[in-house]
């Protein structure tokens, strides 16, 4: 594939040019902005970053994410007060937001980081990081699932939006988006078991099947390692959803802030965060980064569910992203300089007492929301659904799937290895899926008459 005609009226970055002048200095190149198939601007003047961002933002996969579990199943009721708790789809709206500040700051097209950060997510299943795994053991056969895999799949083949006439090439290109915004998007720039410092990391961000636009969207980076806006993104992921998290823990009545003044219960804390957050904090660090936060004057150190305390704890969710933030802007220009830093030519630089005190917020909602009793009965039958409709949909496929799946399932006969291909086709349905369609789908192929 090649690169889509440039214009006159655009940069090569995809900047409009100055009328009646020079084009302003590229931050990026003709190849960040190649397409795997080319394509003419429908309307002059917009930037191919904007034009990427409203891809996705009009996207059927991003509309999806607001029927996905983030930490909270969508619906769930609390026995305290209305927590209105995040969905997969407010979590990628708000790390949208940190990520295009923070990228613009620091020199990045707003719209690409923006773009990566809308994207991130949309490859997870329903059920959240539950259903991911049960997927996976499924799919085993195929590759494996990884949400982060699955995202690319969606943006490269799934997501109906432009199809490719070359005879010999991938028919389904999904929505086409320009190289530098798929490689931003990716997190995990490696095959599975190729993690650069954990073989063993059940991370990764490329399907077997999906190596050749993988290879072409990382033409000329440097083997494993992310772009600086793919870095900018999953740092604004990790804020948004560290002090969201703890947001809505507080907000649902799960967690009373005060407990983190208790010996026991800090302690708990510490050792999740030391098992799954800071593995390789040492003595009183996560005790040291918790205790930074809670002796700042915004702290929350109450909660009542009133207007003042709901603006308290608002109020201390916008000075936790600022102070996170902040921390990675100023210690990247300290060591980058003012310029603008993009693709390649730097590294994201967080400092290790902002990453601590991010690993202690996500401990935190760890210990108090996603380990109550409550929560794991749920996960055990929410893993129960999709096993079942897995073994379904394999028994009586195409009966069952999309028309979209139904047409791939049936040109998966002509692959080389057809049962593996007709695996992959019902793994992508169900991926699709938002818990409620998945429970409906399940109730209908395994409980006749049930269908409601």
């Amino acid at each position: 594939m090649h690169a889509s005609p440039g214009t006159p009226a655009h940069g090569p970055d995809g900047t409009p040019a100055v009328e009646g002048g020079a084009p302003p200095a590229p931050r990026y190149t003709p190849a960040d902005v190649e397409r795997w198939v080319p394509e003419p601007d429908k309307r002059p003047g917009r930037t191919a970053f904007q034009r990427d961002r409203a891809r996705v933002l009009h996207s059927a996969a991003l509309r999806r994410l607001a029927g996905k579990t983030q930490m909270v199943a969508p619906g769930s009721a609390s026995p305290a007060w209305d927590a209105t708790p995040r969905t997969r789809l407010t979590h990628s709206l708000e790390c949208a937001q940190v990520g295009r500040e923070l990228g613009a700051a620091l020199g990045c097209d707003p719209d690409l980081v923006e773009t990566a950060c809308l994207a991130h997510d949309l490859g997870h299943p329903p059920f959240g990081h539950n259903g991911e795994a049960v997927l996976d053991e499924i799919a085993a056969p195929a590759g494996g699932f990884e949400g982060n895999a699955q995202s690319l799949r969606l943006l490269t083949r799934l997501e109906p939006k432009r199809f490719s006439e070359e005879p010999d090439g991938q028919a389904y290109v999904g929505v086409n988006l320009t190289r530098a915004a798929l490689d931003a998007a990716t997190k995990y720039p490696w095959r599975r078991g190729e993690h650069p410092t954990d073989p063993d990391s059940g991370k990764f961000g490329v399907y077997e099947e999906d190596l050749p636009v993988f290879h072409w969207l990382r033409k000329g980076a440097p083997e494993g390692r992310r772009c600086f806006e793919a870095q900018v993104m999953d740092w604004s992921d990790d804020v948004a959803y560290s002090v969201h998290d703890l947001e809505d823990g507080i907000r649902a009545g799960h967690l009373d802030p005060r407990m983190l003044l208790s010996g026991p219960e800090r302690s708990e804390v510490f050792a999740v965060a030391a098992e799954r957050y800071a593995p390789g904090a040492v003595d009183d660090e996560p005790a040291a980064a918790l205790d930074r936060l809670l002796a700042q004057e915004w702290w929350p150190h109450g909660y009542d569910g009133t207007a003042r305390d709901q603006a308290r704890l608002k109020d201390a969710s916008s000075q936790l992203i600022g102070r996170f933030c902040l921390a990675a802007e100023a210690a990247t220009r300290s060591a980058y300089g003012s310029g603008p830093l993009t693709r390649y030519a730097a590294e994201l630089i967080v400092p290790e007492a902002a990453r601590l005190e991010c690993a202690v917020l996500k401990a935190v909602a760890d210990r108090y929301v996603m380990q109550r009793p409550d929560l794991e009965r749920l996960r055990r039958e929410q893993r129960v659904v999709v096993r079942e409709l897995a073994e379904a949909l394999l028994a009586r496929a195409p009966e069952g799937l999309d028309p979209q799946y139904a047409d791939l399932y049936a040109e998966a006969a002509g692959s080389a290895e057809p049962a593996v291909a007709r695996l992959r086709v019902v793994v992508d349905q169900i991926s699709t899926l938002t818990d409620a369609a998945a429970r409906s789908l399940h109730r209908t192929l395994t409980m006749p008459g049930r269908s409601g």
